[in-house]
């Protein structure tokens, strides 16, 4: 809905006129192919009903919609248009461009801001003021205070619950790790029990693990010197990784361990095509990636290894 032409001073071009309030435009937006201008808000709601110019009914839809001609801009911002608070007494008049930053300094305002002088010291809307009543407003900050501290608090209470469950899966681990050792050590005869077992415990260990792409492959090329392997391991541990996949990553970053597409460096030359194919997990913290067997087993047998390996990237 465009502005009251009769709240303007002087002659007002017909080409400044909606086609469909018959007002002043206001936000106004054009049909590129035909041109005609109309209020943002008047346009949107006829296209709702049909996609079609109203002057000639070319069809249109919002997405053809364009902003006016900067001549046309800049003919509206210099129009002589009356406060919108005239009813209240105000006598201002000003350039359409100027409106809004009147209408938020204009004395005549009925929502413009002002404080309470009664005793609480609120900011209220002006036409506010007759009906405030300084206790009932504070007792309702006091209670919206209250509300949000509760919620807060409630927040809190879950973080806590959090914290306590991560205490306790952190000890279940810790026990399924010492039942596994005690499996392996106590019965000797039930390996494929304790196999499994840990074959789960890989399997969460890794799918808790963050995704990972690598551009440039660096640890391909030779072993990891022992500040490293000791950086790693490290990581591995912090990251909830099984002391035995901890173990055997460590034991597989020598290259003699390696498997036959890795095992030299002629093959791992010509094989570098195949890289891109490895699912990689991010080891936290460290530039470094593990390629995990249970993720990858679309490789050939030649370019993989039980667990995994770990790889120390350049990206």
């Amino acid at each position: 809905m465009g502005y009251d032409i009769a709240r303007f001073q002087g002659e007002v071009d017909e080409e400044l006129i909606c086609p469909i309030c018959s007002s002043v435009l206001e936000e106004p937006l054009h049909a590129p192919q035909c041109e005609h201008a109309f209020c943002k808000s008047c346009i949107n709601e006829w296209l709702s009903r049909q996609p079609s110019c109203p002057v000639d009914r070319q069809p249109l839809t919002p997405n053809d919609l364009k902003p006016v001609p900067r001549i046309l801009r800049n003919l509206l911002s210099r129009l002589l248009i009356m406060c919108d608070n005239a009813s209240f007494g105000c006598t201002a008049v000003v350039k359409l461009e100027r409106l809004e930053v009147h209408k938020e300094e204009c004395e005549h305002n009925p929502k413009r801001p002002v404080p309470c002088e009664q005793g609480c010291g609120l900011v209220i809307p002006k036409d506010e003021l007759r009906d405030h009543n300084c206790v009932r407003e504070v007792r309702l900050m006091l209670q919206t205070q209250q509300h949000r501290i509760n919620e807060m608090q409630c927040a809190i209470n879950e973080i806590r619950r959090d914290i306590s469950l991560l205490k306790v899966n952190c000890i279940i681990k810790s026990c399924m790790q010492d039942c596994i050792r005690a499996v392996r050590l106590a019965n000797p005869s039930v390996p494929a029990v304790v196999e499994t077992l840990e074959q789960d415990e890989t399997i969460r260990w890794a799918n808790s693990l963050q995704r990972a792409r690598v551009t440039r492959w660096g640890g391909m090329i030779s072993t990891p010197d022992s500040v490293l392997q000791t950086m790693v391991r490290r990581a591995l541990s912090e990251s909830g990784c099984p002391p035995h996949v901890t173990a055997e990553l460590m034991e597989n970053a020598h290259e003699r361990r390696w498997p036959t597409g890795l095992s030299t460096l002629e093959t791992r030359q010509s094989n570098r095509r195949y890289y891109e194919n490895y699912v990689c997990k991010r080891i936290p913290g460290k530039q470094a990636v593990v390629v995990m067997a249970i993720d990858n087993p679309h490789m050939n047998d030649d370019m993989v290894l039980e667990p995994g390996l770990w790889e120390y990237t350049n990206n």
